[in-house]
């Protein structure tokens, strides 16, 4: 069995297009005096023939002017041929043979009209539109957001969670972005959400062991190994990932209730052990207190009496209501 080998990555080569203002000049003068040699040579002889040659000329020059804003390039096509990118923001013109459009792709979702971006539709997202789109040669290098769509993924511990990122990436290898992927919006499109999806597994919602990143405590951390994990999946379409974060993070609703009185618990009880162990402070300084100063002498069973009765005032949700003994301890 043949093993095919890897498939390897295009490489970009940044080339210069005529400046298109001289040529616009030339091309009008021909056109003019193609117009004038006709209307002066009515025989049919061969200064007419150089007047529609000249036309001719003229005419197809029209079809290789073309203009880029900045921070937009076009990929020179001529016949399935690459022969560079042109950068250069202005007006120019390039053989009139080079490709404007490098085919179709089909549609699924709604993306923008370079092929490299993505825009949302008014209302929610249709799953499995179909239909195709043409993919130009005319690629925008600016950077783009893309907005994920809310996931319901399992977290490290099994739990079902939604979760949503927001991913400014824009395109750095023109070459890349055209010939190794089909339509690079897209792409970027799946692979994210699929990145997100690889992410949320490798972390707990909250309350992991000690010292450990969850999704809900180490925003950061998680923000910059999605970053990682979206570049290694982009870099094969030239793409350059700028920021990832997470917009959106919540329980399931199915167990979101559930979750709710865990953590409601966890607070309740984290809470009562801060009052015990102040309140256990509070009781070792007034024992140590009234020792010093020689206030009053306590034995073991009236020191008993009295942390116990301290803990209650401290500990208690309510204040607490003296009771007089007018007898003792030991009757």
């Amino acid at each position: 069995m043949a093993i095919q080998s890897p498939q390897l990555a295009a490489t970009e080569r940044v080339v210069s297009a005529w400046n298109g203002w001289p040529l616009l000049f030339l091309n009008i003068a021909l056109l003019v005096g193609a117009a004038y040699l006709l209307k002066l040579t009515d025989d049919g002889g061969s200064a007419s023939v150089v007047a529609r040659l000249l036309g001719l000329i003229g005419v197809a020059m029209l079809f290789g002017y073309f203009t880029l804003q900045p921070n937009e390039a076009r990929v020179l096509i001529l016949f399935g041929a690459y022969k560079g990118t042109v950068r250069k923001s202005g007006f120019h013109w390039a053989n009139p043979l080079y490709a404007r459009s490098r085919g179709k792709a089909q549609l699924n979702t709604a993306l923008s009209n370079e092929g490299v971006g993505r825009h949302r539709l008014s209302g929610p997202r249709t799953q499995g539109a179909t239909g195709f789109q043409a993919l130009k040669t005319k690629l925008s290098l600016r950077a783009n957001n893309f907005n994920s769509d809310t996931l319901k993924v399992n977290d490290k511990r099994g739990n079902p969670v939604e979760i949503a990122a927001v991913v400014v990436w824009h395109v750095e290898n023109t070459a890349q972005a055209v010939f190794d992927v089909e339509n690079c919006g897209n792409y970027v499109e799946v692979q994210s959400e699929s990145a997100l999806r690889t992410i949320a597994s490798r972390y707990a919602y909250d309350q992991g062991e000690e010292h450990e990143v969850t999704l809900r405590s180490g925003a950061d951390e998680v923000a910059l190994a999605l970053k990682d994990e979206l570049q290694v999946r982009l870099a094969k379409a030239g793409v350059v990932v700028e920021e990832a974060r997470l917009t959106h993070l919540a329980y399931a609703p199915e167990i979101a209730p559930a979750m709710l009185r865990r953590q409601q618990a966890e607070a309740v009880v984290a809470a009562r052990r801060i009052i015990v162990q102040n309140a256990v402070g509070m009781v070792q300084m007034a024992l140590r207190e009234l020792d010093e100063k020689d206030v009053v002498k306590l034995d073991e069973e009236r020191k008993a009496a009295m942390v116990s009765n301290l803990l209650v005032v401290l500990c208690g949700n309510s204040e607490a209501s003296p009771v007089i003994n007018t007898g003792t301890l030991y009757t």
